[in-house]
């Protein structure tokens, strides 16, 4: 039996073995079999027998030209060390389905660890958006600002440069001549 994955460690694991393939965030079969504890062929196995509880966007086949990707971005993949087939990429519900077939303990705990990790980096991306947001705001009001400020100086300029008459005297006058 393998070793228990330490729950501290595992979110760090995770997201380590989450990639983005066609516009989607998704492991590879390899490491949820790895998680899962079992070898990558039964987990193959299961979703074959099981193939239509996986539609398009819960599980595709990497294509060799995304394979070749994979391999040239993980210097740890070896030609010939790995599976000669292509492996499968499944989105967070293709691993929600992937732990009701496999229907051990492990993988629903897993499962579980990992649609959690899933969940913060949803959440993670989304207050990112929102401090952009805040900043794009923050940015229109300072340019506003600078051109309400622009406007000030060249009215200040413009009563600069603007001659100055010489006023009226007021007050009273005394005449000289006496």
């Amino acid at each position: 039996m393998k070793e228990e994955i330490s729950p501290t460690i595992i979110p760090e694991v995770i997201v380590n073995k989450i990639y983005l393939f066609r516009g989607v965030k998704v492991m590879l079969d390899s490491d949820l079999a790895e998680l899962f504890g079992v070898e990558t062929k039964r987990l193959k196995e299961q979703v074959r027998r099981n193939i239509e509880r996986f539609p398009k966007h819960f599980m595709f086949e990497l294509t060799k030209e995304e394979n070749e990707v994979l391999r040239s971005q993980i210097a740890t993949l070896e030609q010939g060390k790995y599976s000669k087939y292509l492996p499968f990429a499944f989105s967070e519900h293709g691993i929600l389905q992937l732990s009701n077939v496999l229907k051990s303990k492990r993988a629903v705990e897993v499962s579980i660890k990992i649609i959690d990790v899933f969940v913060q980096l949803r959440t993670m991306v989304l207050s990112n958006t929102e401090i952009r947001l805040e900043v794009e705001k923050i940015k229109k009001k300072v340019d506003n600002q600078d051109k309400n400020i622009e406007v000030i100086f060249r009215y200040f300029d413009e009563l600069l440069e603007q001659k100055q008459q010489p006023r009226k005297e007021i007050g009273y006058k005394i005449s000289k001549e006496k």
